[in-house]
């Protein structure tokens, strides 16, 4: 598949509505490792909010739960990570990252993963974002590199 459109395909932009209308929050590059049935994997992506948020859940039909792993800590939902105001916000491997627990079968190379990202903004609202990650073994920005 050609490069731009493989990034455009990884790429996902929401709008809000209601009190946090005009903001926008965008996830770039979703990916996540292989794993076999009742294994975890590692999911990564940049998040970025233009009015800020805090990442509170994510929750994926493939595993039987979603944890933040910071460091060296573990947290389940609910979790706060923070994304302040037009920063992006690296998930990589061996830095923050999403943990997806004892997936429910093989994830195989190539195939796309849904995953739901649930916001807190700082008005109290809150925002469901859908994001499509690809199983692969490096980021698509290292793929792009080679």
């Amino acid at each position: 598949m050609h490069a731009a459109k493989q990034w455009l395909m990884a790429l996902g932009v929401a709008t809000l509505a209601g009190p946090s209308a005009g903001a926008v929050f965008q996830v770039t590059e979703p990916w996540m490792r292989p794993a076999a049935a009742a294994a975890s994997t590692e999911a990564y992506m940049e998040l970025t909010s233009s009015s800020g948020a805090t990442l509170v859940g994510v929750r994926s039909p493939v595993a039987a739960g979603v944890a933040l792993v910071t460091g060296h800590k573990r947290q389940a939902p609910p979790f706060a990570l923070d994304l302040p105001p037009g920063t992006a916000v690296t998930l990589a491997p061996n830095r923050t990252r999403l943990v997806l627990q004892q997936v429910v079968r093989p994830l195989k190379l190539g195939e796309h993963v849904p995953m739901t990202l649930v916001l807190r903004h700082a008005d109290g609202t809150t925002q469901e974002v859908e994001v499509d990650a690809e199983v692969r073994r490096r980021s698509p920005a290292a793929d792009h590199h080679r």
